[in-house]
């Protein structure tokens, strides 16, 4: 029995992005598809005293690109302004020090593509949870179909018998249901449930960065992720 989750990498994911690897026998970074403007794929939220903001990284991105082409926008110091929000709202929870150590020096990288950040910060987010699921990339499979198709294929060529899809889009709705079962493909829908976790500031916000997680909780942050409703 083989389960497969795909997924775009997206920059510092929310929870729910995790839940699906620790879940899965391979997970797919789904990174040659189109970029997809004002989406999650350059940003996320983090946690502050009046709420939540938005770290944003600016990229070059022209229409028709795919998110394994898209290019960071070095113009413009968005390392230093995501390292300030980040030291500002959570320098007080008491995991900071022992998390922040293993993300500071990505701040003091150049990347040139958005891709390589991202699975960058996805990759070392999987080691704070000791997520050991394999990955790969789907530009690495050299799939050509597109949409539910594509999904399908994806699960043929990775011998997958279980495809665990999200409740949105690609969803109930996007799938073609009727391909995966004459594939004997399962699918299985996940509805996450957000676990309450202590934070620095009340009341609690779901739908952060993983990230929130791990400064909160620290080594505690695998067995409530592992406990999570999906």
């Amino acid at each position: 029995m083989t389960t497969v989750a795909i997924h775009q990498p997206g920059y510092q994911p929310w929870l729910p992005f995790f839940k699906k690897i620790i879940d899965s026998d391979l997970f797919v970074f789904l990174d040659d598809v189109q970029y997809e403007k004002n989406g999650w794929q350059n940003r996320n939220k983090i946690r502050t005293s009046t709420g939540s903001m938005w770290l944003t990284v600016p990229v070059k991105a022209k229409l028709g690109l795919n998110l394994n082409e898209i290019k960071i926008d070095s113009t413009i110091n968005w390392p230093k302004k995501h390292t300030k929000s980040l030291e500002i709202n959570y320098s007080r929870s008491n995991n900071f020090t022992n998390i922040w150590k293993h993300f500071e020096s990505i701040y003091d990288t150049r990347f040139d593509l958005l891709i390589e950040l991202n699975l960058k910060i996805i990759k070392i987010i999987m080691q704070l949870l000791d997520i050991q699921t394999k990955t790969v990339l789907s530009s690495e499979l050299n799939m050509l179909e597109k949409g539910s198709k594509r999904i399908v294929e994806i699960c043929k060529a990775l011998g997958a018998n279980t495809y665990i899809s999200g409740t949105g889009l690609p969803g109930k709705k996007y799938l073609d249901l009727d391909d995966f079962a004459k594939n004997n493909i399962d699918v299985k829908f996940y509805d996450f449930t957000y676990p309450t976790y202590r934070q620095c500031y009340e009341p609690f916000l779901p739908n952060l960065s993983a990230i929130d997680l791990l400064f909160n909780e620290g080594e505690n942050a695998k067995r409530l992720l592992l406990n999570a409703k999906a």
